[in-house]
Parts: structure tokens; sequence; C-alpha cells
């Protein structure tokens, strides 16, 4: 397998100004979206099928009352434990000989399986061809020896392709130099290959804790929690099964042919009835 390649994104040299967001449209002849209202400059709330890669926009209240803002190009991780890679049953999730992980429109059967599996939201629906969609990392341009339209367009390098292997030395040293400039809470998110997920091929540099950023803190995949989830089931029917056990004991105490109280005797008639077909006696017939 070839080294793996991966992208590099600095949260805190992006200016927002959506470069990577339009090249992506443009080389992924993505059609425009009507914006959304969000509250903020951000003109989606997540991922569709016609954005593969989002700008995102927060902003962070300071303890002297002004707004600080948090930038963030946000994009497909190409996990190195991929959740809809693993769920797919078709085979249409494939991983790349540099370990990006792609869809293959032609095999996709539009289960959506793959929508559910991502922790991150990345994964969406086409309702137009009934298949899945997301960021490719411009699977062409890589095989062509040319990097993601997104990384070669922006302006401040904040996006930046390369080696894996070379990107994460490179991040922690800019984690590094911004502590010392007063950026206590800068961080990586996802570079560490013995973290969450076995890393992430897109990673991150943030300089707020990840739920800022609308990102999950320790990412799972749904397979995951199948232990837990099957444990509860079980707990739960046999909560039901006592449940029925103990009404059906309580049934079968009561002794056999009697009554509820207030209850009538069966083919009993209650006071002040008359048979049926009579009729109440006339004080004139008397």
């Amino acid at each position: 397998m070839a080294r793996t390649l991966a992208m590099f994104t600095d949260t805190s040299l992006c200016i927002g100004c959506r470069a990577c967001q339009v090249a992506c449209k443009q080389w992924n002849e993505l059609p425009s979206e009507q914006p959304e209202w969000t509250g903020s400059y951000q003109n989606h709330a997540t991922f569709t099928d016609k954005t593969y890669r989002l700008v995102r926009f927060m902003e962070k209240p300071q303890p002297n009352g002004e707004l600080a803002w948090l930038l963030m190009s946000d994009v497909c991780k190409h996990c190195a434990q991929a959740g809809c890679l693993d769920a797919c049953p078709t085979g249409a999730i494939y991983r790349t000989e540099f370990g990006t992980v792609n869809i293959n429109q032609d095999v996709c059967n539009g289960c959506r399986y793959c929508v559910s599996s991502c922790p991150f939201g990345v994964v969406s629906f086409n309702h137009d061809t009934g298949r899945a969609n997301k960021c490719t990392f411009c699977n062409d341009r890589i095989h062509n020896g040319l990097g993601p339209a997104c990384a070669k367009t922006c302006p401040t390098d904040s996006i930046q392709f390369g080696f894996r292997d070379e990107l994460v030395p490179k991040a922690q040293k800019r984690v590094a130099a911004l502590k010392e400039l007063g950026y206590k809470d800068a961080q990586l998110y996802g570079a560490d290959s013995n973290g969450p997920l076995g890393g992430l091929n897109a990673f991150f540099l943030l300089l707020d804790r990840p739920a800022t950023y609308e990102l999950p803190e320790k990412p799972l995949l749904p397979q995951r929690n199948v232990k837990v989830d099957s444990l509860l089931a079980v707990g739960s029917a046999l909560l039901v099964g006592v449940g029925a056990l103990v009404a059906f004991r309580e049934r079968g105490s009561q002794p056999s042919g009697s009554q509820p109280p207030g209850s009538q005797p069966p083919g009993s008639q209650p006071p002040g009835s008359q048979p049926p077909g009579s009729h109440p006696k006339d004080d004139r017939d008397a």
C-alpha cells in the first residue's frame, strides 16, 4: 500500500473566504444551492449531497463581552476505521491505496446505511440519483499527481495536503507555537493514530474544544455500541417477562368462582330490575 495521504486543516489560519467550498463545487461539478438561515454567516447547517466541504462560522462569547470568531473548513475525515465502509452491504464504499475512502456510484444501491453510520454526519443521500455522496478527496486529482482542489485554492494555507507521516509532526509543532502565543486550548483533532477511529486522514488544529466546532468529543462507530445495546435489550426483555409472570401469578391466586367486590353472580338481575319480556305491574290492576 502506498504512503497514506492526508489533509491538515489549521483553523487558526482560516479566514472564512469559502474559496475551498467553491473550488470543491467547481471541480466536482456540483450545482449551487439556495442558502439557508443558520443564525451566522454559515450558508448551510450541515453537509448535503451537493456540498462536500462546508465552512463553519462559530461565535464564542469572551469574558470582556465581545465575540470571537472561530472558523473551520469542515470535510469528510476519511477515517482509518470508517463506519460508512464497515456498514456498506454492497462493497460500494472502498479504501484506496492512499488510505482515502470513496463511494463507487455504480455499485451503491442507496440503502443509506452509510449515512447513519458516519459519526460526523458527512455522508448525504442524493434523492435525484438514489445514491450516497460525500467528499472523494479529489480521487481523480491525487491519482494524477495533483492535490485536492480545496487545498490547492486555499489562500492562507489553512488546508495543507501531503503525506500523513509528514503532516502530523508539522501540525504538532504548530500547536506548540500557538500555545506559546497564548492559545492555551489549541489542540489537534484526529491526528493520533491510536485515538478514536484509528485517526483521521483529514485532521484538524482547533483553538477550542471539539464541541465548539460541532465535532464529537470522542467519535465512536455505531457498531461499537452493539454489545451495550444488546445487553440493554436483553435486560428490558427480562423485566417484561418478570412483570408478566407476576401478573399471571396474581391472577391465578384468586379463589375459583369468586367474584370481584360489587359484581353480580352470573344470571342474576340487579335489584329492582324485571325479567326479560315482563312489564312493570300497574297499580290499577290491583
